[in-house]
């Protein structure tokens, strides 16, 4: 058989799995294309801390390169820097995991939260997501084959998921429940008697808690509640934590990831073959985070504090309501009062005041109202943004 020309060929076989190519892009990156080409922007977007990594830590990552630490660690992550995050957690988070097979160390939480869905989803199975949530959630679910179920939060209930909420939406396709407190966008924070009840509906419906808790340290009224302090969650949840937003080592891409043996392991296979290890220099440097970086993440902590009463004050007094936020550093205030959409406003924002937010609708379709803004940035920056952001509303 004479084989067909090149030319003949079906060329509208798609080259893409379809599962990639339906998913649209980052709503904040895809925002944030449009500040890069601008001068004199302020941008209040961008969830990264404004603080260089404090110099100790860097100091450990500069060494372990200069005594040659530059080879592969254990596919787990460097033991010691396990035994450190345990301890951290059990002081911190209130759980005990078992630093030798229920830690793994990760690329970022990112890659954590990837990991979770990837190991635990079978095709089509769903994922409970309280919204608004970080924009990576619901496509790392659509990647792992399952089905993200979003729960859609409001204001006028602190953006917190109610138990009849997820009984409502409760399949025999249910597999899991993804949770982020503190929360991004909205720096919303469970309490401890809506956690346990969350805890509860988890255990009775057979379903595994995968908690994000990587904005706990950034909790401004009281220590925020995990999920490791349930003893008996233990084998239903897998906890997240991570080095980006409280010892501002974004770049240094460190995640931890906790939880059962057996959920573990399924995801430590994946990593060993899609990553093998995280960078060894950046583990010696958590480690130094973990050991001696306490004064700093309280020092940050009360820096953005101050920042966190001074933005919500000015929102509230121009009357964009905000829900005051209990930890992490945003503020995602509603500006349903100036008539224009979520994404109208952050556009004009830009070419009017040259202030940069991300529209709402990136964390959820709940987010159509709001635009989330971030107090990583310093005082004299939000002072400035907070004048512009005025201004232009009276304009309207």
């Amino acid at each position: 058989m004479t084989p067909q020309p090149l030319s003949m060929l079906d060329t509208k076989k798609s080259r893409l799995n379809p599962r990639v190519a339906h998913i649209p892009p980052s709503g904040i990156r895809a925002f944030f294309d449009l500040v890069s080409a601008r001068e004199d922007v302020i941008s209040l977007g961008v969830g990264e801390p404004d603080f260089a990594t404090p110099w100790h830590i860097c100091e450990a990552g500069i060494h372990s390169l200069e005594v040659g630490q530059t080879c592969y660690t254990s596919n787990s992550g460097m033991l010691e820097l396990r035994e450190a995050a345990a301890a951290h957690i059990e002081k911190f988070h209130g759980g005990k995991f078992c630093p030798q097979s229920e830690m793994l160390v990760t690329v970022g939480g990112s890659e954590a939260i990837d990991l979770a869905m990837r190991a635990i989803l079978q095709p089509h199975e769903e994922v409970l997501i309280p919204e608004p949530c970080f924009v990576a959630y619901k496509p790392l679910t659509v990647l792992a084959g399952g089905t993200p179920v979003p729960i859609p939060t409001f204001q006028d209930n602190g953006f917190l998921p109610s138990i009849e909420d997820l009984e409502k939406a409760l399949t025999p396709a249910t597999k899991a429940i993804l949770l982020n407190y503190p929360n991004n966008p909205t720096g919303a924070v469970i309490s401890k008697e809506l956690l346990e009840a969350i805890a509860e509906f988890a255990l009775r419906h057979d379903l595994i808690i995968i908690s994000d808790e990587i904005y706990l340290l950034l909790s401004y009224e009281g220590r925020s509640p995990s999920f490791a302090e349930i003893p008996e969650l233990h084998d239903h949840l897998i906890m997240i934590m991570g080095f980006s937003k409280a010892w501002a080592m974004t770049g240094w891409r460190l995640g931890i990831a906790a939880g059962p043996y057996d959920l573990i392991a399924g995801m430590t296979k994946i990593h060993q073959y899609s990553i093998m290890c995280a960078p060894t220099f950046s583990q010696v440097a958590a480690l130094e985070a973990l050991r001696h970086g306490d004064d700093e993440v309280r020092h940050m902590q009360k820096e953005y504090d101050a920042r966190r009463r001074l933005i919500c004050h000015h929102f509230n007094r121009m009357g964009l309501t905000t829900h005051v936020p209990k930890g992490a550093f945003y503020v995602f205030p509603n500006i349903q009062s100036t008539g224009l959409t979520s994404q109208a406003f952050a556009e004009q924002l830009l070419e009017k005041e040259n202030v940069a937010v991300v529209p709402g609708p990136a964390f959820g379709d709940c987010g159509e109202g709001y635009v989330r803004c971030s107090y990583a940035t310093s005082l004299e920056d939000i002072r400035e943004a907070l004048e512009r952001i005025e201004r232009f509303v009276k304009q309207i």
